[in-house]
């Protein structure tokens, strides 16, 4: 298989999974307890129909949204994920170089292996840092002074990893940042070695962002789950939040809401956006899919501030329908990092290729022409 017969999320999947060392490749796949979440994410947009209309009119479809302030020519951004070196060698550099080629959001995370001064140097797209509370005061300030001095356009505090999830894959492959050799995992990283040959020649893996404040992901091989445990503040609360908002000063986003009542909350503290989203479903099983929680959402809120929708997006239909319910762009993770995998950049661009192409012509199927076309009209509801 190779990057040319990949015409889907599942395509892609695919060939990560032939790429990549099998802790690696679980790291992106697998979720919390029994992945009930992380399959409800993608399941639950089978249950809203679409109703086209005809004969309108489509030979030009205009894909852009503004969200922060910004115009993007696709409603779809990169959501920040971390480690994306682990990936392919090239990482946040070819995410990056590619979202600025569809002149959509590149999503970079206080775990990401390029730092945001040279990701500011490569690419001027729409820039967001998602940003973790730490337990030091220290680093929270430093890495927030690094996101501004290198002008990201937005502040994403994430607010779902508390704790870490139950990622029992990575409990059975024995994943760790960095990797680390055990008796089960060798022989998966030996039958890889085009992997191992680049991670070892392409530059040193590590976390610049956190480097210089804590041994966890770059001296010591750690779990995520474990940092998010051990390294977060857990008494992080709204406000936290609030003083981390009016210290960014700019755009700043709630990563990670799921309720109405905290939606309404992140207006009150100042926000201008939120993600909602159950973190692929890599924290609490058992939650709502961010999909079904929108409509709620959306209704409270989507007057005031901009409504991402984040998670189990594999197809343009899906966002159409995140969109139609009042979402002003939908963001993902594995829906581009299976690419990064595969491929690297020609991977990445690839998939946004074919999201750009599913986008405008399940828009002229559905008979609109612009975002703002788009509404809960052209929608119904399974009954259950």
């Amino acid at each position: 298989m190779k990057l040319k017969d990949c015409h889907n999320f599942d395509d892609f999947r695919k060939l990560a999974k032939k790429k990549l060392p099998s802790p690696i490749f679980h790291y992106i796949d697998g979720a919390a307890d029994d992945e009930i979440t992380y399959k409800r994410n993608t399941s639950s947009f089978n249950d809203v129909d679409l109703v086209p209309n005809v004969l309108r009119g489509v030979e030009q479809v205009d894909l852009s949204t503004t969200v922060f302030g910004k115009k993007l020519d696709l409603p779809l951004y990169c959501a920040p994920t971390a480690l994306q070196r682990l990936f392919h060698y090239d990482g946040e550099r070819a995410v990056g170089k590619a979202a600025q080629k569809f002149n959509t959001m590149f999503g970079v995370s206080a775990l990401s292996t390029v730092s945001v001064e040279e990701i500011a140097s490569l690419i001027d797209t729409p820039k967001m840092f998602q940003f973790y509370f730490h337990k030091d005061r220290g680093l929270n300030d430093a890495v927030m002074e690094r996101a501004k001095a290198a002008k990201f356009d937005v502040m994403a505090l994430t607010v779902d990893t508390i704790t870490g999830g139950n990622r029992e894959r990575d409990l059975r492959t024995g994943f760790t940042s960095p990797p680390k050799l055990t008796l089960s995992s060798l022989f998966s990283f030996a039958s890889k070695p085009m992997w191992g040959i680049n991670y070892l020649t392409k530059g040193k893996f590590e976390l610049p962002h956190l480097q210089d404040y804590v041994g966890e992901g770059t001296s010591t091989a750690v779990s995520i789950g474990n940092y998010f445990s051990t390294m977060l503040d857990q008494s992080m609360n709204w406000n936290d939040a609030e003083k981390l908002c009016s210290k960014w000063g700019g755009h700043f986003a709630l990563k990670g809401i799921m309720s109405v009542e905290d939606a309404k909350r992140a207006v009150d503290i100042g926000c201008t956006g939120i993600m909602v989203s159950n973190h692929g479903g890599r924290q609490l099983d058992g939650s709502r899919s961010p999909f079904d929680q929108l409509a709620e959402i959306v209704d409270a809120v989507g007057d005031k501030i901009d409504v991402i929708c984040e998670g189990g997006i594999q197809r343009g239909t899906h966002i159409l329908k995140a969109l139609s319910i009042g979402a002003k762009a939908c963001s993902g993770g594995r829906l581009y990092l299976y690419a990064l995998a595969a491929a690297g950049q020609a991977g990445v661009e690839r998939a946004l290729t074919q999201y750009r192409a599913e986008l405008e012509r399940d828009m002229k199927l559905m008979g609109c022409t612009k975002i703002s076309e788009l509404s809960r009209n052209n929608l119904r509801f399974r009954k259950k």
